[in-house]
């Protein structure tokens, strides 16, 4: 694998009950490892690093042109038209979509229709411009279309975005964004896609403007697609962003500042206020053009077998109860039995070598609704008595197109195990509020875990 012997950090082991296992992750919804030749070429470029667009020496006219074409690069990456669109810099999805939302001059008539299964970055925004609107989904935690279409036809013309996930970063659902697409348009209605889940896993194309299933607004980030540099990106018609002030005004936003007026620059610079991540936009455009080179179907295909392999094999462990369905990316959600999710999360990571993640996700409506749990003050009365373990979660499963069937078949052991010897792991870890979650009774996983982070941090 090809992509596999680029990773960065694959080597590294972990100590579990006084020896070292080579670590697994299995966290990449969360954030993805760094390319090895992508660290390499930033190492090599940081020698002609430097202030872009003002500067006049020559380090600050190579950084200018080599940000300005990693617009382009992402820009072209997606299919984004490279005169009518404007591509726009910023730290992540979340900020992404908060941007858009201020840039839309939404006022609390209007609507946005987005749905029960978004992250919360792509819900808790909207609520402060507008007055939002939820397409349901189903038991399987699918969209319900037919449900989406009444949301667009009730609100028509009111309606200012449909705002919908390309796929759940709970179960990992691929929505048909190019067909909700046409059905926004039919109601006069632009939409955005969160590509945050679907963009590092799927070739994506936002098709030409005259095209009824064309994207509008497109969100991701860079540390979701093997480059973890602080950098995200927003894309979007030109003309959004080329009238109104920015929600942050100040260095490089302004063409002319008069003591009563302001002239704005133009897009993209009004939207990227300050000195921008130059690193890790350089860091994003090299990675994705590495991705484009090996091929971002064929890395799609290896890892939907990959997720298919995966389902199969833990639908094989005893008791355990896998949420979503297809089609989706490599994000595998499931609960076993009746130990709770933040418990087997810790067995995962402290006996097994494992890095998982638990909890709600960030998509709390969306993990009730699956887990056929009503929203009630209950859980404001955990929350405020300080019992957390008590919140109903899952256990999630993100795979990479570099992780393996090996990887696998060691989670599907150990899950195998653990729903056999389930007492004995309930004796060896407690709930840590401190720790904000359960750790081992054994006082040397604290010991170990400091000599880890004295060894990262060079203390």
């Amino acid at each position: 694998m090809i992509l596999r012997r680029n990773i960065k950090g694959l080597k590294v082991k972990v100590p579990i009950r006084g020896r070292k296992r080579n670590y697994i992750y299995f966290d990449n919804a969360a954030s993805t490892p760094a390319l090895i030749s992508v660290i390499n070429e930033l190492y090599d470029y940081l020698d002609w690093y430097s202030g872009v667009h003002r500067g006049t020496g020559y380090k600050s006219l190579v950084s200018s042109r080599i940000y300005d074409d990693a617009h382009d690069i992402i820009g072209r990456f997606v299919g984004a038209d490279s005169v009518r669109d404007t591509v726009i810099m910023v730290k992540n999805t979340s900020e992404a979509i908060n941007k858009l939302s201020y840039r839309l001059q939404l006022n609390p008539a209007d609507v946005v229709i987005t749905t029960d299964m978004e992250h919360h970055s792509n819900d808790l925004p909207w609520r402060a411009r507008a007055r939002v609107e939820y397409a349901s989904i189903d038991r399987q935690g699918r969209l319900d279309t037919e449900s989406l279409k009444r949301h667009l036809k009730s609100n028509y013309p009111r309606t200012k975005l449909l705002a919908v996930c390309g796929a759940s970063n709970v179960t990992g659902h691929v929505n048909d964004v190019h067909l909700l697409a046409r059905m926004a348009h039919e109601y006069g209605c632009p939409i955005l896609v969160d590509g945050a889940q679907l963009v590092p896993h799927q070739h994506f194309d936002m098709k030409p403007h005259n095209d009824t299933a064309h994207i509008d607004y497109l969100a991701f980030s860079g540390h979701k697609i093997y480059s973890p540099f602080g950098s995200g990106v927003l894309i979007g018609p030109r003309n959004t962003f080329a009238g109104g002030p920015p929600e942050y005004p100040g260095g490089g936003t302004v063409k002319l500042v008069m003591t009563d007026k302001v002239f704005w620059a133009d897009p993209p610079d009004r939207d990227e206020a300050g000195s921008p991540n130059v690193i890790g936009t350089y860091a994003l455009a090299r990675t994705l053009m590495y991705l484009d080179r090996l091929g971002m179907d064929k890395l799609g295909r290896y890892e939907q077998e990959l997720t298919d392999y995966a389902l199969d094999q833990l639908q094989q462990v005893k008791g355990i109860t896998i949420y979503g369905s297809k089609p989706r990316v490599g994000v595998i959600s499931f609960n076993l039995a009746d130990l709770p999710h933040a418990l087997l999360g810790a067995i995962l990571c402290f006996d097994a070598g494992m890095g998982v993640r638990t909890g709600c996700f960030c998509a709390q409506k969306y993990v009730r609704q699956l887990l056929g749990l009503a929203e009630s003050d209950h859980y404001l009365e955990l929350y405020d008595s300080g019992r957390m373990a008590k919140i109903p979660g899952m256990v999630r499963v993100s795979l990479a197109a570099y992780n393996t069937r090996e990887e696998v078949d060691e989670l599907v052991r150990w899950l195998k195990h653990i729903a056999a010897h389930p007492h004995k792991y309930r004796r060896a870890y407690r709930f840590a509020a401190s720790q904000g979650g359960y750790w081992p009774i054994d006082k040397k996983i604290d010991a170990d875990l400091s000599n880890l982070i004295r060894i990262d941090a060079g203390f």
